[in-house]
């Protein structure tokens, strides 16, 4: 079975950075055949859950962004994709929220068709 735990979630002031990660573990042959993909989602109170940033480790697959972080934000991973990060920058208050890894087949954008996720760390932004 897939497990997917992430970590790095804090409290910063506006401006600020955090680097969170996510390590995958367990299910290597359930793996290799079902995540080309991974990335990050994240959700505020109230909101619904929005799609941040995607790596693949397909060649033909590029990088992708919400635009709303382009700019901000970058996601990497690791060979052979068993972890991924995303290192953001010049943090603002709407930018909080409970952030999500996630893994599957690229591009990763409907939450609904995507079957790991994390329990989430939590991104508080504060002025």
């Amino acid at each position: 079975q897939v497990q997917l735990v992430e970590s790095g979630g804090d409290s910063v002031q506006v401006g600020g950075s955090l680097r969170l990660s996510c390590a995958t573990s367990g299910g290597s042959y359930e793996y290799r055949y079902n995540v080309n993909s991974m990335g990050w989602f994240r959700q505020a109170p109230g909101k619904e859950r929005e799609w941040v940033a995607t790596v693949s480790n397909r060649p033909s697959a590029p990088t992708t962004y919400a635009d709303s972080v382009k700019g901000r934000f970058t996601i990497s991973r690791d060979n052979p994709m068993r972890a991924v990060y995303l290192q953001m920058r010049n943090l603002q208050p709407e930018d909080s929220g409970l952030y999500y890894c996630v893994a599957g087949y690229w591009p990763l954008r409907d939450p609904e068709t995507i079957d790991y996720w994390g329990q989430g760390t939590q991104v508080t932004v504060s002025s």
